[in-house]
């Protein structure tokens, strides 16, 4: 793929600046999806920003929305060229406007796979081991717009319950936390008693697994997982398409594409960060990958 990725831009004989000015692309704009605080997802991107800068000569800003909703919303009105959706955003995009958006790369494991897993958790000593043990509790979403944190959940947790995700009808209480870093520092803060994030659910507990929301937070410091355990685990997800605005240059395209698809060979610190983890970097990805979810959006909203 990178070969041939690299063979498209070569016979366009444009790079940098004269790419830019080409295309009329005055700046380049990012949106990085929630999950952590806004600080540290710039931080986390900040690498991809300038490179960004350096490969199509002109400016890259980074945009990280308080919600999910504001990437959304900037794809779906133009403001934003490019950002790393979970599949349940991407699906949101692509119900209200389907030519707004096309995904390029997703995220590959360690183990070569692209998917992940909505991750139930709770406090080791609230002796919670369990949905059961959950019963009459505070339960945690993420954001409305996360596939980990609340569709998917929402959708498999009922099959084992046999009950709704309604406050009062197996939960004592089903709130919205704002994110999955808040999730997670609401369960280990005992706010909630338990909830849900994402992760790949491969590697060690103990490190949050290889990636995701755990792993991040273990890196920021904000838990150490021999305080939590984990109680419920979903079926693989796909995971999350990078998707850019579909009405970019295709020589824009082919130069982002190229740069996130090298970005774990070229700097692999970066590359940590932009992809939440250890992973073996990005492939590419079509939007037949998502059809299920855009199906699960569309009759969950019904």
């Amino acid at each position: 793929m990178k070969k041939l990725i690299a063979a498209a831009l070569a016979s366009t004989a444009l790079t940098g600046a004269a790419l830019a000015q080409s295309a009329d692309v005055t700046e380049f704009r990012i949106g990085i999806l929630g999950g952590e605080n806004a600080q540290d997802r710039m931080n986390s991107y900040e690498c991809l920003r300038g490179y960004t800068e350096e490969r199509l000569g002109v400016p890259a800003k980074l945009f990280a929305p308080a919600d999910y909703n504001g990437v959304i919303q900037g794809l779906l009105g133009g403001t934003l060229d490019m950002a790393w959706l979970g599949a349940s955003a991407y699906a949101a995009v692509y119900l209200q406007d389907p030519e707004a958006v096309e995904p390029v790369l997703v995220k590959i494991n360690l183990d070569g796979s692209y998917g992940y897993h909505s991750i139930g958790f709770a406090r080791k000593d609230a002796g919670i081991n369990s949905l059961e043990d959950m019963q009459g509790k505070v339960f945690g979403f993420g954001d409305p717009n996360s596939t980990s944190g609340y569709l998917i959940p929402s959708i498999e947790i009922p099959q084992t319950t046999g009950a709704t995700m309604e406050s009062g009808d197996y939960f004592g209480e089903v709130k919205f936390t704002g994110g999955h870093e808040q999730t997670i520092v609401a369960v280990n803060n005992g706010d909630v008693a338990g909830g849900v994030t994402w992760a790949d659910g491969q590697g060690n507990w103990e490190d949050g697994y290889n990636s995701g929301a755990l792993r991040k937070a273990v890196d920021a410091g904000l838990v150490d997982m021999n305080d939590l355990v984990e109680i419920w685990r979903s079926k693989p997800i796909p995971e999350g398409p990078v998707v850019l605005r579909k009405d970019l240059p295709e020589e824009v395209k082919t130069t982002m594409t190229q740069l996130v698809d090298e970005l774990h060979e070229m700097d692999a610190d970066c590359a940590y960060g932009v992809a939440a983890g250890e992973s073996l970097g990005f492939d590419p990805i079509a939007h037949d990958a998502y059809v299920s979810i855009v199906e699960a959006r569309k009759a969950k909203s019904n």
